[in-house]
């Protein structure tokens, strides 16, 4: 579920922050929509992959030199198949290698199944203050539909217990699912609110290449999906239902009361440095003032190997150019309802101020107090608007 960007000239890439994603690969099962870098295996050593961590963080730590963390995030996969030791250990490490902000947020990913959700303690007392909890949908037909392992009662349990043990919870949600109608949405949405979470992540179902709903998508096989008119109507719904409840979209897909957002995507979006350790991580880091970004080996077995043969779970470190640095910060401050300030513009070719005049007359961005961001019109055709924005 989780989580580039770009720091420009000026900020080092310091002034969004400093934050650490952590990838756990592993799931106990493949959901059809899903292609993040998951695999299913029969069983994880727990204790050798606990000290490969330690050892990429002690690496990284090497390039970054001390830095203040803001946040740290378990990532997946099914972090929440992660022994509570073995988070423990990566936070000791992670507390050896920089120093911790006072208000450091350290999130972990979450399923509802009974036996996940029963090491929450455990996570707590090793050092998570946040569960994200992979909720998905509150129908059991839909939730079976999705592959998931958990039925809508378990859903609401490990919300409760959640609550209960860590600071915060926020939970998933998939709508414009299959067969879906906007009155069932609107109910189960309402559903949700009734529980008065502080952070919602509501994500439109969408088939990635790759996945087995891409291959039954493509195969014609996969019916009742939403077509134009009512995903734009789910759309809007939702921004309505959520304005209403208190807890407006702060992103694209990220809900939130004000104070309770996620402080780790935050990084991401407002061009923070973020070491990415793990199977298929990346990462973003300004080292020596020059933005680099970093990629991990995918494959679990190739990742691990390359840490304890070569010292480095790393496949790839370059240096980004002004272009790249450009494009990956529009793409991710557009995500955020505040926008992009127009300082972090600085490398934009001759053309760009012209095209954004035009979208600013289509009323799909705005320029305003020196920022430019999507309007609530352009927030849901945001491909579109970077389509014509980059050239």
């Amino acid at each position: 579920m989780a989580e580039a960007t770009g720091g420009l000239a000026g900020d080092g890439g310091r002034d969004g922050g400093f934050a650490l994603y952590l990838h756990w690969p592993f799931c106990q099962a493949k959901c059809p929509y899903c292609d993040f870098n998951s695999h299913v295996v029969a069983a994880v050593d727990q204790d050798r992959w606990a000290a490969a961590f330690e050892t990429e963080i002690a690496r990284v730590r090497d390039e970054t030199g001390p830095r203040r963390l803001s946040s740290i995030y378990f990532g997946g996969g099914t972090p929440s198949l992660m022994e509570p030791r073995t988070v423990e250990r990566i936070l000791s490490a992670a507390r050896v290698a920089w120093s911790f902000a006072n208000d450091i947020e350290i999130t972990l990913e979450a399923n509802p199944t009974s036996i996940e959700a029963g090491r929450f303690r455990g996570y707590r007392e090793a050092g998570v203050d946040r569960v994200s909890i992979g909720v998905q949908a509150l129908d059991d037909r839909d939730l079976r539909a999705l592959g998931r392992r958990h039925d809508a009662a378990e859903a609401l349990a490990a919300i409760e217990t959640g609550r209960a043990i860590f600071d915060r919870v926020s939970f998933d949600l998939i709508y414009a699912r299959q067969d879906q109608s906007l009155a069932a949405w609107e109910a189960e949405l309402a559903r949700a609110l009734a529980l008065g979470p502080d952070h919602l992540s509501l994500y439109q179902l969408t088939i990635e290449p790759g996945t087995a709903f891409g291959a039954r998508f493509a195969a014609g096989g996969l019916h009742g999906l939403p077509g134009e008119d009512l995903a734009a109507d789910l759309w809007d719904t939702t921004q309505e239902m959520t304005d209403a409840a208190g807890l407006p979209a702060y992103e694209v897909s990220n809900h939130a009361r004000p104070g309770q957002e996620s402080r780790h995507n935050r990084v991401y979006w407002t061009g923070g440095d973020y070491a990415g350790i793990g199977p298929g991580a990346h990462g973003r880091l300004t080292l020596d003032g020059i933005r680099h970004a970093t990629e991990s080996h995918m494959a679990p077995g190739a990742w691990i190997g390359a840490v304890e043969r070569a010292g480095s779970g790393y496949s790839a470190q370059v240096a980004l150019d002004g272009e790249e640095i450009f494009g990956e910060a529009l793409l991710m401050g557009l995500r955020i309802r505040e926008g992009i300030a127009e300082t972090r513009l600085g490398g934009a070719d001759p053309g760009f101020a012209g095209r954004v005049a035009e979208l600013e007359g289509l009323g799909m961005v705005t320029r305003q107090g020196g920022r430019l961001r999507a309007t609530d019109a352009g927030r849901p055709l945001l491909n579109e608007i970077l389509r014509r924005l980059l050239p």
